[in-house]
């Protein structure tokens, strides 16, 4: 630990010294994954939408709103990038270790239609072209229907996500699967009726091909919204055959300028000896400096073993289902947000598991010295004993327990529509 001592020393003093030095030359606002700029969790109802009529015509805010004809929106990314880095990490170097260059380069552009066909009913279709991986393949495709502003229907392929915390996620019940599964896509078919600014949800989801369905593969899973001006509270529950039945409660709330989010997890293995475990995590998101500067913590108790869960695929790594880290976990996001052109940020994500004295490290930096143009320079790496956790569980695409990675980015988006 006295080497992770003086690295982060070092870091903490390299940051000071450029903020020491900021000149009009660096400002800029990152959305890195919008950890701290998007919502906590998507609880993802209809838009409340009164019906007011006036003297001359009988039309409802709701037709004027939702008039028929579809939207195009199209968007378009190049990347390329390189990593290099090694087997090992360099403080356990033996001679043995083995240096490799990660390259490559990827093409994506993404067709979405959003048809309104008529005031109930609607239709999402988003196509993607992706070079070298796949060449054609079909993204989200489903369906919202109204049924008469008291209730509203999702139903087809997209993903949907429970729960708070952006580091852990144990309380998206959505993303479970069996330790035998690798997942797959989701088909989801929900039902959300509002109530007050709160809700009911109702849903099926399955992450098998849906022309091929058993019992095993189909889950069911309910949850309530109850929202006060002090606090949101959300209870949830999902129950599938070939896995344990979760239930789950998280709350949020703002005390002095800072989000605060607990949330509570209990599992039972309904499915084989009903044996009993829970999960718990406290959390925090606060701005400092005129929101430049944004810090996220977050302290998690996994005591739930044997439990695996979904990634949905990224621009650096593909899917894959991959098992929760048992015991006590600690995260800590920092964001700082300079000054000036270029839109410079800083970034470090942190995960630490002490009971295996096991740390992944991912500093960075972001700069888009040009429009539609961003640089991203990152340093993912595993502090710890090489039987640790995050030693064989890296931030990195090939694995490797130290890298560094430079990715460029040249992307952009337009939007059309035809209305009737």
């Amino acid at each position: 630990m006295k080497k992770l001592s003086v690295f982060l020393c070092l870091l903490v003093l390299s940051f000071i010294f450029l903020e020491a030095q900021e000149t009009d030359v660096f400002d800029w606002d990152w959305d890195w994954d919008s950890l701290f700029d998007e919502p906590f969790y998507d609880d993802t109802t209809e838009d409340e939408i009164s019906e007011e009529f006036t003297a001359d015509a009988a039309v409802t805010v709701l037709s004027s709103i939702k008039r028929r004809g579809i939207t195009f929106s199209f968007s378009y990314e190049f990347q390329a990038g390189i990593a290099p880095g090694w087997d090992i990490a360099p403080w356990f170097f033996d001679g043995n270790e083995v240096f490799s260059w990660s390259s490559g380069a990827k093409m994506k552009s993404g067709i979405r239609l959003d048809a309104q066909v008529s005031e109930v009913f609607r239709v999402i279709t988003v196509f993607n072209i992706s070079i070298p991986d796949t060449f054609f393949s079909l993204g989200d495709f489903f369906f919202d229907y109204n049924i008469l502003n008291a209730a509203f229907i999702r139903a087809g392929k997209y993903e949907h996500s429970w729960g708070i915390s952006p580091n852990f996620n144990f309380t998206n019940l959505l993303s479970r699967v069996p330790s035998s599964s690798a997942g797959g896509d989701s088909y989801v078919f929900r039902i959300d009726v509002p109530i007050g600014v709160g809700g009911f949800q109702a849903l099926a989801l399955t992450r098998a091909t849906i022309d091929n369905i058993s019992r095993s593969d189909l889950g069911f899973g309910i949850k309530y919204n109850l929202a006060y001006r002090w606090a949101d509270f959300d209870f949830g529950i999902f129950y599938q055959n070939s896995m344990a039945t979760r239930g789950f409660l998280s709350i949020k709330t703002t005390l002095n300028d800072t989000e605060v989010y607990n949330e509570w997890l209990v599992a039972v293995n309904t499915h084989s000896d009903n044996n009993f475990s829970i999960a718990a995590n406290i959390g925090f998101v606060r701005e400092f400096l005129n929101r430049r500067l944004s810090l996220n913590g977050e302290l998690f108790f996994n005591g739930e073993g044997n439990s695996y869960f979904y990634h949905q695929e990224t621009d650096i790594k593909e899917a894959n289902a991959s098992p929760f880290i048992e015991g006590f976990n600690i995260a800590l996001n920092m964001l700082y947000r300079f000054r000036g052109k270029g839109n410079p940020r800083f970034f470090m994500q942190m995960l630490y598991s002490p009971m295996q004295n096991s740390m992944q490290l991912v500093p960075g930096f972001r700069l888009s010295p040009f429009s539609n143009i961003d640089i991203y320079m990152a340093m993912p790496v595993a502090l710890s004993s090489r039987s640790g956790y995050y030693y064989n569980n890296t931030a990195d695409p090939n694995n490797r327990p130290f890298c560094i990675t430079l990715l460029v980015t040249l992307s952009g988006n337009l939007q059309t529509g035809f209305y009737y």
